[in-house]
């Protein structure tokens, strides 16, 4: 799975890399975590980085509490009817320089940075869904989100990351990982048809990635500061 990741890269240089400008005012996170907004890229809206909220609600969902998915599997994502509208018509680009995965380690679990060897930008595959509140009662203010201006509850935006089987490097830590996109294939996940978007769901090719042991202070999601980031001996 993918549970925590880092994007901290300075705003000119994402905005360089996907070619895209931020729609808000973009703070760099070294522990992102569920719940949280972060940025993405939409087939949509592909000249623009949004926010949107990590743990996709299918449009359907009753209860956005019952859901709130923050991976899906690549190889039922096509099926699944909590992905399978969004892995049709919307996909999406999640920008990170780095997720984290935790092993075993003398007693407890080790935290590590997975990276790209030269600590490049890349994209995690992603789905977003846009999610309404039902309305629970018919009186002004009563429902089951924040209202907007015609009374109406206001949608909200979420986004799963789409994970596979691990390449070798991320297998000695984990039995899945993101699916990481080549640059060159980003624009056919945004808008290829489902054939094409599947043809992309392989393990990142594992010589170009690296693992580093960081603190367990990444443990707690409240701890977002490059200390997070600082390499320690495994196991300390």
């Amino acid at each position: 799975m993918c549970g925590r990741y880092s994007l901290f890269a300075p705003p000119a240089d994402i905005e360089e890399r996907f070619d895209a400008t931020f729609d808000f005012e973009f703070e760099p996170r070294y522990n992102a975590a569920p719940s949280q907004e972060l940025p993405v890229v939409t087939g949509d809206e592909p000249e623009t980085i949004q926010r949107m909220e990590w743990g996709l609600v299918p449009s359907w969902a009753d209860d956005r509490s019952d859901y709130e998915f923050i991976n899906a599997r690549a190889e039922t994502v096509r099926e699944k009817s909590s992905f399978s509208e969004a892995y049709e018509s919307r996909r999406c680009l999640v920008p990170a320089d780095g997720f984290y995965e935790w092993t075993e380690a003398g007693g407890g679990k080790q935290p590590y940075r997975v990276s790209l060897d030269e600590d490049d930008l890349f994209a995690m595959a992603g789905l977003w869904e846009r999610w309404t509140p039902p309305q629970t009662q018919t009186g002004l203010g009563d429902f089951g989100g924040g209202a907007g201006p015609d009374g109406d509850p206001d949608a909200v935006e979420t986004f799963t990351i789409v994970t596979t089987e691990p390449n070798e490097t991320v297998g000695e830590l984990h039995h899945r990982m993101a699916v990481i996109l080549d640059p060159a294939e980003e624009a056919t996940w945004l808008t290829g048809d489902p054939d094409e978007a599947e043809a992309l769901l392989d393990p990142y090719p594992d010589a170009a990635m690296r693992t580093d042991p960081v603190s367990t202070a990444v443990n707690n999601p409240a701890n977002d500061s490059p200390a997070v980031l600082e390499e320690v001996e495994a196991g300390s």
